[in-house]
């Protein structure tokens, strides 16, 4: 049995040295062969200066240095593509996921189970604001689509082999990790625990970094926004007609109403903001696709050290399902083989 643990992580110097001895502690009690694969997001700290030390001192450290920030679910995608354990552990490198649960999500796995995800019973260190923000979130996504995210998780998970050759098959550079992952099925199990606070440092998430994540979650599993803007065009043309009516009643018995210019150029507000609101729903979407038919690398890599053979550098929407797609075979084929 082979271990991956792969840590995307941003400035996140203070936390390395503690992260890399309680994993390493974590993982001996475990008894199993073992990787720790690090994605340098980058960082402008001395993430990096630590990255080279711990793995020039222990074989079982690897990292990947991207060539600038690309974001934490495009740092996971490119830990997830270099990983080739067995069972394929995600967490962050804050210490908020506390590797001593490792060897709880092995358990379920090793009796059959592909997905096993850390659930929050309670979040320690966290404001008010932000805990029901998150409690909302789950439940507003389960509202407007039709994926089943199990609630109150994050991306801390552990992930069996067939699961990792399947993600890298998604190629949308838009991307929400654990929305992939539950939306690709197989069989899935909780694990609860209590979250701690950061060991030291700040939250990397600012207030619009996770308002953007919870726009590529919404826009990437649910068509609602676009219906949405039906409904709104349904409600302008109903207030049109009420104010209409008011207007020709008014004059009717010419008792004291609002002129009709008035009324006029209310309804004339009201409709042109909510074709404004339709055109960016709408641009959003557009947009996504534009970003999808150019076609970039998802990632660039700048460095990297602990491979033997050279990584690639990124990958393109077309390179992502050749190389996933030949995965999979190659691993049916060997199942049968097996089998045989």
């Amino acid at each position: 049995m082979r271990i991956s643990v792969v840590i995307p992580l941003y400035n996140e110097a203070v936390n390395l040295d503690p992260l890399y001895e309680r994993l390493n502690v974590a993982l001996d009690r475990i008894a199993c062969d073992f990787e720790l694969v690090f994605v340098n997001d980058g960082s402008t700290d001395q993430s990096v200066t630590i990255l080279e030390r711990l793995a020039d001192q222990d074989s079982h450290v690897k990292f990947i240095s991207l060539s600038r920030n690309f974001g934490h679910e495009i740092a996971s995608t490119a830990g997830l593509d270099a990983a080739d354990g067995d069972a394929v552990v995600l967490m962050d490198a804050d210490l908020q996921d506390p590797p001593e649960l490792i060897e709880k999500l092995l358990e379920p796995w090793l009796q059959g189970c592909d997905v096993v995800y850390a659930r929050r019973r309670r979040r320690h260190g966290e404001g008010f604001l932000k805990q029901a923000t998150s409690f909302l979130f789950y439940r507003l996504m389960m509202r407007l689509s039709s994926l089943n995210l199990p609630l109150d998780t994050g991306d801390f998970r552990l992930m069996d082999r067939r699961v990792v050759e399947a993600f890298r098959q998604f190629s949308e550079s838009q991307r929400f990790v654990r929305g992939l992952v539950t939306w690709m099925g197989f069989r899935q199990a909780a694990v609860e625990y209590d979250r701690p606070a950061r060991h030291a440092g700040e939250g990397k998430y600012s207030t619009m970094k996770l308002i953007k994540l919870g726009m590529d979650a919404v826009l990437s599993f649910s068509a609602v926004p676009l219906r949405l803007v039906s409904v709104l065009g349904l409600i302008c043309i109903l207030t049109a007609i009420l104010a209409a009516g008011g207007v020709m009643a008014g004059q009717l018995w010419s008792g004291d109403t609002l002129s009709g210019n008035t009324i006029t150029n209310l309804c004339l507000v009201l409709f042109s903001g909510t074709q404004l609101v339709g055109l960016g729903i709408i641009g959003e979407y557009v947009g996504r696709v534009h970003r999808e038919v150019l076609n970039r690398p998802l990632y660039l890599i700048e460095r990297q050290k602990g491979w033997g053979a050279k990584l690639e550098r990124g990958r393109s929407i077309a390179e992502s399902r050749t190389r996933s797609a030949r995965s999979v075979s190659d691993h049916s084929h060997t199942v049968q083989q097996e089998a045989a």
